[in-house]
């Protein structure tokens, strides 16, 4: 089993930087890839970016591209998501995941989620 736990989120105004953690415990993460997704309420969840087991490959969203940036270290057993030039449409819940095995991923943990607040 894998706990996964996010952190980092927050208020912060439009055009601002917020970066979000992940951290976990249980096992290690260097043999899983990792996703973050974002939900509001009453839409679907949306994909926001994904890394692989090693790092050296990531996948973005379209509505982030350029903005968001998504990193990991194996040593701390941490996924990053650095978040910049927000916009109010970026207000979400924001979850990670973890999924064994290549693309496309399939995830099979996930975290509670942390809210992130952009206003304008």
């Amino acid at each position: 089993q894998v706990q996964l736990v996010e952190s980092g989120g927050g208020l912060v105004q439009a055009g601002g930087s917020l970066r979000l953690s992940c951290a976990a415990s249980g096992r290690t993460l260097r043999y899983y890839y990792m996703g973050w997704f974002r939900q509001v309420p009453e839409k679907e969840r949306e994909f926001v970016a994904a890394i692989s087991s090693s790092g050296s490959s990531t996948s973005y969203g379209d509505s982030v591209k350029g903005r968001f940036t998504i990193s990991r270290d194996n040593a701390k057993n941490t996924v990053y998501l650095q978040m910049n030039s927000l916009k109010p449409e970026d207000t979400a819940v924001y979850y990670c995941a973890a999924g064994a095995g290549g693309w496309p991923i399939r995830y099979d943990y996930w975290g509670q989620g942390t809210q992130v607040t952009v206003s304008s």
